[in-house]
């Protein structure tokens, strides 16, 4: 068989779900180098392609074999700067959180009061979660530098500067670590539900009803009924706005009582 058919079928090699599959094994075999040796590879490239397949495709899909795929390289290069597929997924997040580093509206401390430093901060977070949505849910599930911080701050810088701000605002530490939880905790809430809305798989969360279900069949809840249309309705950055200013105000009693 000639060398260029042989390479045509290896490049038209398609598996049982129509991606195509690249053999490293038979680009050897006539006489080719492997398909990684002529595409330089890196963790950051991996890491990169791993997140758009996220955004456009969702989590489950994701396999070392289809990161490959789209790379060009057989898969089996991959494991040299990622070990499997989990400390891919670590790679992933920590990408993610790596992109509030780069936004200049988020302040590495306070400058206009710690009212202003957190409200930067939670919408550096919001804005994180609506480019990601069907990413951002690896950030409450997959720990990374350290187990015990809550998501969705999971970085250690972050949390640092979280807790140094409010503490040169004269927060104490009992209250700064009761603001801590707070705030995370309606963080997470709030932007899980929201990119539930937008296709991210959040396991027993992603239950949001489109509105189709109420045609299909009878409303046993006629007032459910009724407020339907209302209740379907996007409020989402005006929910998130006044729910942040609520905690604002809780925090603000517990720096008051400290």
């Amino acid at each position: 068989m000639p060398r260029g058919q042989a390479k045509d079928e290896q490049s038209d090699r398609r598996d049982g779900s129509g991606d195509t599959v690249v053999d490293a094994d038979a680009a050897v075999v006539v006489g080719d180098p492997p398909p990684s040796a002529r595409l330089p590879l890196d963790r950051r490239r991996i890491v990169t392609a791993a997140v758009g397949f996220i955004d456009e495709f969702g989590l489950p899909g994701l396999s070392m074999r289809r990161l490959g795929s789209i790379l060009g390289v057989e898969a089996m290069s991959l494991y040299r700067y990622v070990p499997g597929r989990e400390n891919l997924m670590d790679a992933v997040v920590e990408a993610i959180l790596a992109e509030m580093n780069d936004d200049e509206e988020i302040l590495e401390s306070p400058r206009d009061g710690w009212q202003d430093f957190l409200q930067r901060l939670a919408h550096g977070v919001r804005r994180v979660a609506l480019a990601h949505p069907k990413a951002f849910p690896l950030v409450a599930s997959r720990p990374t530098e350290a187990p015990w911080l809550r998501p969705p701050l999971r970085s250690l810088r972050t949390v640092e500067s979280f807790l140094d701000g409010l503490l040169s605002e004269g927060f104490g530490d009992s209250a700064a670590v009761s603001a801590y939880r707070a705030f995370t905790s309606f963080l997470l809430g709030h932007l899980l539900l929201e990119v539930s809305s937008l296709g991210a798989d959040v396991g027993p969360l992603d239950v949001v009803d489109d509105g189709e279900d109420r045609n299909r069949r009878p409303m046993e809840f006629p007032t459910v009924e009724r407020l339907g249309a209302a209740l379907a309705e996007d409020h989402s950055a005006v929910e998130f706005e006044e729910a942040l200013e609520e905690l604002l105000d809780r925090i603000a009693l517990i720096q008051s009582e400290s």
